[in-house]
């Protein structure tokens, strides 16, 4: 069980909490994470603050006048990056982050569900689909083991490489908690 704990109220904290174990447990599996992307986006993201930090260097040493010209380069040349950037993480990146395994999450607002589309190299894109008490417990501690076998049991070629998660028979039962989330809720006090 984690240490941390989140308020179960906060989509955006449950999605990233599961978003950061996903990506740890898929690396635990040895499958490689593809840092193109990333590093992509970095590059664009660093381009864009040299640019602030040079702007405002210029300006704090030349002042206004001497700099106006370029300070209105700088910005045209910032919404350019930034433009550039938002395009490759939302056309380009799409939440991709692993090699021949493409993984994208998402919520629905107001809706505490857990939408993944898989992708594989061979194959057509599915979407799985888990509420997020599978695995948090009802004081917001992440359970990794419940987590770990809906994915094993839901996504073959993750159940290949975690033969010992993959509940093949209990598929089913894996969109209701987990009787480990219910114990570990009810010895916290909450239910």
């Amino acid at each position: 069980m984690a240490d941390t704990k989140i308020s179960t109220h906060s989509l955006a904290d449950l999605k990233n909490t599961t978003d950061d174990a996903l990506g740890n447990y898929l690396r635990g599996l040895k499958f490689e994470q593809d840092n193109t992307k990333l590093d992509v986006r970095l590059a664009i993201g660093y381009a864009s603050v040299v640019i602030a930090a040079a702007t405002f260097a210029a300006d704090y040493k030349l002042g206004w006048e001497a700099t106006k010209t370029w300070t209105a380069v700088a910005v045209v040349a910032y919404a350019l990056l930034n433009g550039a950037f938002t395009y490759w993480m939302w056309a380009v990146e799409k939440g991709c982050a692993f090699a021949g395994i493409n993984v994208v999450s998402k919520t629905k607002k107001h809706d505490p569900t857990y939408y993944l589309t898989v992708s594989l190299a061979d194959s057509d894109s599915r979407q799985i689909t888990a509420p997020f008490t599978t695995w948090f417990t009802a004081d917001g501690y992440f359970v990794a083991k419940p987590f770990q076998q809906w994915l094993a049991s839901s996504i073959e070629e993750i159940g290949n490489a975690d033969s010992k998660n993959a509940l093949r028979d209990q598929r089913e039962d894996l969109a209701a908690p987990s009787p480990e989330v219910e114990l570990i809720a009810q010895s916290n006090g909450t239910t």
